[in-house]
């Protein structure tokens, strides 16, 4: 029996592109049989054990109140009121449109008679047309418009006679909006306004108590439209509606929830509209990532709380409930790795390899060529370039607080430092966005010892007669290789140092990655690459001591020189 408790963390990530087949209440309305799923309600007596075996149960008499399960925050439907629908009016209009009286309507005649002008529907639900008469299009489809008057019309003019006519504007009109929305009022709009932009206007349903299944059109007291917002949502759906003045749009109180979080592309807060439901309908709606695997719940009974876990493969059996929080893992263990191979050989550009394989392992597979230097195998990895990143930016929040903490004797001694803080604000900006390479430094022959992780880039260097002198000297530039001489030798040859380089800070960095802090007399290597550091000019000790530092980090993890 597994135990373990899983800390709820708020999440809103609204994956785009895919529209369901069904609906949500297609998908979530339909109340789990007592005979098809296993009663997890009663803690002491679970139904079916044998086949929950993952089932556990968490006391708060052992553990205390679980104050670290936390639920998310966002519910689903809440992106749909950010004031897009507001303000935008429903001035086209659709052949599903219903006429309302107060709705105009642009018609022309020629031929035999000829006629043009703009008529208002009447209360009656009429136009007037001259020599025709009233003409009823109160109630009729856009689509029909065309049609009904020219039937109409036809019972005057048989022929010689072309009939227009279309909806220019919608009837003005104004809207309750009540229940629970963020802010209930009377609202203005057209008659085309969907609901959506009524609701908006309210500020839309009350993310923590209003209903996002269940909001009603009403007129006169009688419900004209029911609307489950997340039908739109998820498929699209939604009904044409012709508004009249005094119409109620009426949002219910919100009736059961559940939480989503973990490996699925719809993370939040959910609504269902039925008592209980089973987790793989639920699931339908969240859309599993490709990784997940098991499901974890989180509920609350009482004064008892529980934590229950299971494979997916039981997400028809497992029913949630009323505040229930649902979260997706992916337990996964790797078998196979793969490494890429780049560099001086002759193989394949990639290897796979068993979980936990050594460096020895994917070197007994490489082809190298006359060329390969494999006693300088380079190996970069991911996570060493993650760590590289924490590391720098610990170092620069370091420097930063040095850097604005320094206090001043004199007003001109605040302004001079002010100045450097500003440069060394500069300076950090520039260096947060250096990005490391994440190279592992490999002794020769420490083959064996080194366990490779997935992802991992091996590069195999290339014999070169060329070395590399950069930084703070005069033409930095690629110089031929010649056995003994030393640092001096080839700064001497790129032109020397320049007026802010700092002659006792010579970075030399081997050809397997391996950095050192050396003398100008120190001899150089083939393959090797060397770069001075810039002088770092400030009175105070501790700012130096900081910039002089990351100036030598960054040169080990990115082999660049970052000017002050």
């Amino acid at each position: 029996m597994k135990r373990f408790t899983v800390t709820m963390i708020a999440t809103a990530v609204l994956a785009s592109g895919s529209v369901y087949a069904n609906t949500f209440s297609q998908l979530m309305g339909v109340d789990a049989p007592d005979s098809a799923v296993p009663s997890i309600t009663n803690s002491q007596n679970p139904t079916n054990p044998a086949d929950l075996q993952s089932q556990s149960v968490l006391s708060t008499q052992s553990f205390g109140s679980p104050t670290a399960i936390k639920v998310a925050s966002s519910m689903f439907g809440e992106q749909l009121f950010r004031g897009a629908f507001a303000s935008t009016s429903g001035s086209a209009f659709n052949d599903s449109y219903t006429i309302n009286p107060g709705d105009n309507v642009q018609l022309r005649m020629w031929g035999a008679y000829q006629f043009s002008g703009n008529l208002t529907v009447d209360p009656q639900g009429n136009i007037f047309i001259p020599n025709v008469g009233p003409v009823r299009i109160a109630g009729v489809n856009n689509g029909a418009l065309q049609r009904t008057v020219e039937q109409r019309v036809r019972q005057v003019y048989r022929a010689n006679v072309g009939i227009y006519a279309a909806l220019e504007t919608a009837q003005p009109v104004k809207v309750f909006v009540t229940g629970f929305v963020t802010q209930p009022g009377y609202y203005g709009g057209v008659s085309a306004d969907s609901v959506l932009s009524y609701l908006d206007r309210a500020g839309g349903v009350d993310p923590k108590r209003g209903s996002y299944v269940d909001v009603e059109i009403r007129r006169n007291g009688q419900v004209q439209q029911h609307i489950n917002l997340y039908e739109f949502l998820l498929s699209g759906n939604l009904k044409p509606f012709s508004f009249r003045d005094g119409d109620v749009v009426v949002v219910a109180p919100r009736k059961y929830t559940f939480s989503v979080m973990g490996e699925v592309y719809n993370a939040f807060d959910f609504e269902f509209d039925v008592e209980r439901l089973t987790v793989e309908r639920a699931l339908k709606v969240a859309r599993l990532k490709p990784g997940a695997t098991h499901i974890s719940i989180n509920r609350r009974q009482g004064t008892e709380f529980r934590s229950e876990y299971y494979p997916i493969a039981q997400a028809g059996q497992v029913v949630l409930q009323d505040g229930d929080s649902l979260s997706v893992t992916s337990d996964r263990f790797a078998g196979t790795i793969q490494v890429r191979v780049s560099g001086a050989h002759s193989g394949e550009q990639a290897v796979v390899l068993p979980y936990g394989a050594t460096l020895k392992q994917v070197l007994e597979q490489i082809k190298p060529n006359q060329l390969s230097q494999l006693q300088h195998i380079q190996l970069f990895r991911q996570s060493v370039i993650e760590r590289q990143k924490q590391m720098l930016n610990v170092s620069l929040d370091k420097l930063e607080e040095a850097t604005f903490s320094v206090r001043s004797a004199t007003k001109e001694e605040a302004g001079l430092r002010a100045q450097d803080a500003q440069l060394i604000k500069q300076f950090i900006d520039k260096a947060r966005k250096t990005e490391p390479k994440g190279q592992v430094v490999i002794a020769q022959g420490d083959w064996d010892g080194v366990i490779l992780e997935d992802g991992d880039v091996l590069n195999i260097p290339e014999q070169t007669s060329v070395i590399m002198v950069h930084g703070e000297v005069i033409f930095p530039n690629a110089l031929t290789w010649r056995s003994g001489l030393r640092a001096s030798d080839y700064i001497d040859q790129v032109g020397g140092y320049t007026q802010s380089s700092n002659k006792s800070r010579l970075v030399l960095i081997r050809q397997n990655g391996e950095a050192q802090l050396v003398r100008p007399s120190t001899e150089v290597l083939q393959g090797d690459e060397t770069m001075v550091l810039p002088k770092v000019q400030t009175k105070h000790i501790e700012v130096a001591r900081g910039l002089t530092a990351v100036l030598f980090q960054i040169a080990i993890a990115t082999k660049t020189i970052l000017d002050l």
